[in-house]
Formats: C-alpha cells, sequence, structure tokens
C-alpha cells in the first residue's frame, strides 16, 4: 500500500462517517468511538455534551474526528498524487490541514449548533413557582390572566384562584400548580407569610 492509498482511504472513511452522522440527525441511536478522551456518543446525530449540562462539546467527539480524517485524507492524497512533495512535509502538511479542517468542524458546533438557545433547560420553563401579576381580575370560581416574565420574555396565560376564589388586577401571585394551559395561582403574600411561618416552626 502507498501513502497515497493510505491518505485516499482516510479521506474516503472519513467523507463516509461524516455523511453518515449527517444523515443520523433524525435517528434516535448512539455511535460509539473508543479509546478517544471524552469519547463521542451521539445521539440523533448530535455531539454528545459533556458534563450534561451548558452545551459543552468535547473537543475529541466523533464529528471534529470524521471531520479531520476527511481533510487530512484529501489533503495528503493531493500532495503525494498531484504534487511530488517530500514524504515527511506532506505528512506534517496533511496534519495540520486536519487539526484545521476539525477545529473548523468544533467552532461550528460549539458556536451555532450548540449555542445556549439551542439547549433549552426545561426546568427553566416549569410554571410552578413562576411569580406574576393579575392583568384581568379573577373573579370568584372564574378565570383571569396573569402577566409574567420567563425565559427573558413577557408572556401572558389563563389564570384561576387555587382556592376559587376573587383577586384583584394587579395582584402579585405565585402559579402553584398548571394544568390544561391554566396556572392556578395564590396571592404571593400568602404564601411568603405561609413560608414564614413554616421557618419558624
Amino acid at each position: 500500500m502507498t501513502w497515497a492509498d493510505f491518505y485516499l482511504i482516510c479521506f474516503a472513511v472519513g467523507l463516509a462517517f461524516s455523511f453518515l452522522a449527517f444523515l443520523a440527525g433524525g435517528v434516535r441511536w448512539h455511535l460509539h468511538l473508543p479509546h478517544l478522551p471524552h469519547a463521542a456518543h451521539i445521539p440523533a446525530g448530535r455531539v454528545a455534551v459533556k458534563g450534561g449540562g451548558g452545551g459543552q462539546v468535547s473537543p475529541f467527539n466523533f464529528v471534529s474526528f470524521t471531520a479531520f480524517l476527511a481533510w487530512f485524507g484529501g489533503t495528503g492524497y493531493l500532495l503525494t498524487r498531484v504534487w511530488t512533495v517530500w514524504f515527511v512535509m506532506g505528512l506534517a502538511i496533511a496534519l495540520l490541514s486536519g487539526i484545521a479542517g476539525a477545529g473548523i468542524i468544533y467552532l461550528f458546533l460549539t458556536k451555532v449548533l450548540m449555542s445556549a438557545e439551542e439547549n433549552l433547560d426545561p426546568g427553566e420553563f416549569s410554571m410552578a413557582g413562576v411569580l406574576g401579576r393579575i392583568s384581568v381580575p379573577i373573579r370568584a370560581g372564574g378565570t383571569g390572566e396573569i402577566v409574567y416574565s420567563q425565559g427573558g420574555t413577557r408572556q401572558t396565560c389563563g389564570a384561576r384562584a387555587e382556592d376559587g376564589g376573587m383577586i384583584e388586577k394587579g395582584s402579585e401571585v405565585m402559579v402553584v400548580r398548571y394544568e390544561k394551559g391554566i396556572a392556578y395561582v395564590r396571592l404571593w403574600d400568602e404564601v411568603a407569610e405561609l413560608r414564614e411561618q413554616t421557618r419558624e416552626a
């Protein structure tokens, strides 16, 4: 086997697995790449999140590795076939090209695909415990509306008093539970007083 063949195989394998990772975007399965630190688990074609939080991606992931193989193999093949370059220099240039290609893909993954907006924490969008203000008064046994801020945006939601009573417009409330699109609320003063009593006891 010549070096040109070796580079061509690296290019073909890298390109094939890159395409495979792209196709896996809508499929729920895992690819494992052994013997790499923070090795890649790619659920649904995505790079595994290291440590499970905040969208941090290991630089040693499957997608970056396939990009490295493709760029390394493609550059090495061109250097040995098209231009006659000394073996060591060709290998060094191919390695640098592979690292550059993997780096570009890694930056794309971390800055675009794994951005903060892409990794939403479901806990940040739970209605229970949300503080709001009554914008449409809640009549006894009826439904009103609350205005609250969540995920950096101002939102509104249908609301009922948890005890079935009435709550005036402008009152500060806390969502106790959320069912079928309706927030069941209590006055914030009542909740704060109850918490104080619990703390003292």
